[in-house]
């Protein structure tokens, strides 16, 4: 089967040279491009792709703000990739938060962007974990009071939050499971229970989550 991609840039250039890489793959199908944040939001709606490439500065309607109308569209099921110039960058990080799957700089390899929008397809995060916590380290503004049992974490059991931390950390399913001496199996059911109590789309939102409600700190050791 294969994965229905929007291509959204106002660079017609850019456009142009990721149709050609798609177009020779035969599990990737291009459905659309759009010049504008305008274009893309429509264009989703109305095409449901599995996944759509966003130039996070285009104008008149910026690729935060696509990404955010798109990602909370109740018909949508589309994962959402960021295309950046800079890897470290707030709007990056805004666009995580609202759920984006990931982000590529513009100059990424071929084989790197195709590898990307396969496992979006498939519904992974995309980040690489340290990239993520620098990103959130820089750009989370943590609340000012409250704790991880008075906030949002509430309602995860105790066990959850360590998990919920350790994915903070960078920490992969498998790293976690030897560093708890847990199984991998029930990290993985750990995960998915954390991400469905918190209504978080993957791990990305669950690290911005966490440094937010304070869980963990910016700067602290992994323990």
């Amino acid at each position: 089967m294969s994965r229905r991609v929007l291509i959204a840039d106002d660079d017609a250039l850019a456009r142009a040279a990721l149709r050609t890489i798609f177009d020779a793959h035969d599990d990737l199908e291009v459905v659309a491009e759009a010049e504008d944040g305008l274009q893309a939001v429509e264009r989703a709606a109305r095409l449901h792709p599995d996944v759509v490439l966003l130039d996070i500065r285009m104008p008149n309607l910026d690729g935060l703000e696509a990404a955010r109308q798109i990602l909370a569209s109740p018909s949508g099921r589309a994962r959402v990739i960021m295309l950046t110039t800079f890897d470290l960058d707030e709007y990056v990080y805004e666009a995580l938060k609202a759920g984006a799957s990931g982000f590529l700089r513009k100059d990424v390899p071929p084989e790197r962007l195709l590898a990307f929008v396969r496992s979006a397809g498939e519904g992974d995060a995309l980040l690489d974990p340290t990239i993520t916590r620098r990103l959130v380290e820089r750009y989370a503004q943590p609340h000012p009071s409250g704790s991880p049992s008075t906030g949002k974490l509430a309602e995860l059991t105790p066990r959850e939050r360590e998990v919920l931390a350790e994915i903070a950390r960078g920490r992969s399913n498998a790293e976690i499971a030897s560093h708890m001496y847990l199984s991998e199996a029930t990290v993985k059911t750990h995960v998915s229970r954390i991400l469905a109590k918190l209504d978080l789309r993957d791990r990305v939102q669950a690290v911005v989550l966490a440094y937010e409600e304070r869980l963990v700190k910016p700067g602290a050791s992994d323990g």
